[in-house]
């Protein structure tokens, strides 16, 4: 593990504020509930670790009994800012998904190689569904086009941080969606 950095020197500025990501997930949630409402048996599957608080706030924000599991992928090597395209998963899932409906909820979706990877792998175990909710989504970046049922913010092809996604396992604790600067990680993409 790296030396922390400075947070507030490595911002560059705030893409979503703490209030609106709040605003935006109360809508999910009640656009959940609505869609849902005959289901006894919704289970929300974390995509980890970047999920995590979105997860957590959409999850108290459902007034309705649901599950809970999470799970691990990655494909991302070390603290690349580019997706390596090798998904490899590094915690599957405690809870069978036969016949019971199921909601994928992710913290961005980039390039959709990994989504469409995920995707796939949850359909072979047979679901009665399969949906997808992110909290962000780059289009800029598509190269796998995923079906997403909720999405939080369309955002623009920046590097973010915060709200439970990282650079270097720091940034996840802000509370609200910023723009790493290019110089806090530009000496990865300069082969260093």
């Amino acid at each position: 593990m790296s030396n922390p950095p400075n947070i507030q020197e490595n911002i560059d500025y705030t893409l979503i504020t703490e209030k609106k990501l709040q605003a935006r997930i109360e809508e999910i949630a009640f656009q959940i509930e609505a869609e849902y409402k005959e289901c006894n048996d919704l289970l929300m599957i974390c995509v980890l670790k970047g999920g995590f608080i979105f997860l957590s706030d959409l999850s108290r924000a459902i007034n309705k009994p649901h599950h809970v599991d999470f799970m691990a992928v990655s494909s991302y090597e070390g603290k690349s800012t580019e997706s390596s395209g090798v998904v490899q998963i590094m915690m599957d899932l405690k809870q069978p998904l036969e016949g019971r409906h199921v909601l994928i909820v992710e913290d961005i979706i980039d390039s959709g190689r990994t989504l469409s990877y995920l995707r796939q792998l949850l359909l072979a175990r047979k679901p009665a569904s399969l949906e997808i909710c992110t909290l962000l989504t780059k289009p800029s970046r598509r190269e796998v086009e995923v079906d997403v049922k909720y999405i939080g913010f369309e955002i623009p092809d920046e590097f973010v941080v915060g709200y439970g996604l990282d650079f270097d396992e720091y940034y996840r604790n802000l509370p609200y969606i910023a723009v790493l600067k290019p110089e806090a990680f530009a000496h990865l993409n300069a082969g260093e």
